[in-house]
């Protein structure tokens, strides 16, 4: 049994059909990509997996049990957690208190040592030396391993990364890269929505390509980025290296 799955997804605006009978599965321990070009309908589906968005049809299983219509909060204690494009932190709080926000919902669990909780996760993501600074003073990269760490926190069993490449340097892509890589190496289940390709075809195990809210094709990234319908659709002319 998948760990996710996405079955016949739809989902209009008005007039627009933003995701068109989608389906994939995601089995445990994976770590998959999802590409397409821009309004390709990639963060609709994030949105309708994660109960901000229900779809016109469809449907969403996770561990085999029907989430569509759950509210956020309820599919976050289900194990699914993710980050958005537009980090959001808490700007005039410490990282320490910002990774303890997200905690707070699992108190009697962790005995209210949510403090030592928080550490783990900040050292998960390389913050920890950063732990008393205010979340504003941060540099980019280190505000999107903030918003990956306040994802951790509610301990998820499938992390769905939004864009968390997009605006990073090179070098902060590379030690993000290898961020992910240790959560992965873990046993984390990731999902990333993502533009760069290089970083997408170097993390992922598996390609699913969304164009004009379809599914166009899914595979390795050997096999994804040789397809004549993703060159066609999103990498232009030729492949890519």
């Amino acid at each position: 049994m998948a760990l996710l799955e996405v079955k016949g997804l739809t989902k209009r605006f008005k007039g627009l059909v933003a995701v068109k009978d989608v389906s994939f599965t995601v089995n445990k321990g994976e770590l998959i990509g999802i590409i397409g070009p821009n309004g390709a309908g990639k963060t609709t589906i994030f949105n309708l997996i994660t109960g901000f968005l229900r779809p016109q049809n469809g449907a969403v299983f996770f561990k085999g049990e029907d989430i569509t219509n759950l509210k956020p909060y309820e599919i976050v204690n289900k194990g699914i957690s993710r980050t958005f494009q537009l980090i959001s932190p808490f700007p005039n709080m410490s990282v320490l208190e910002n990774v303890s926000v997200p905690l707070y919902g699992k108190r009697k669990k962790l005995g209210g040592n949510l403090e030592k909780r928080a550490l783990e996760v900040l050292n998960l993501v390389g913050l920890l030396h950063h732990k008393d600074k205010v979340a504003k003073s941060l540099p980019h990269g280190d505000l999107k391993k903030l918003e990956i760490a306040r994802a951790l926190a509610t301990e998820p069993e499938i992390l769905l990364l939004d864009e968390p490449f997009a605006g990073l340097s090179f070098d902060e892509m590379v030690v993000l890269m290898e961020v992910i890589k240790k959560l992965h190496e873990s046993g984390l289940t990731v999902v990333i929505v993502e533009h760069v390709m290089r970083v997408i075809m170097n993390l992922s195990e598996r390609v699913i390509v969304i164009s004009e809210g379809e599914k166009i094709a899914e595979g390795s990234p050997k096999e994804v980025v040789q397809d004549k319908k993703v060159v066609e659709a999103y990498l232009g002319v030729g492949t890519i290296a």
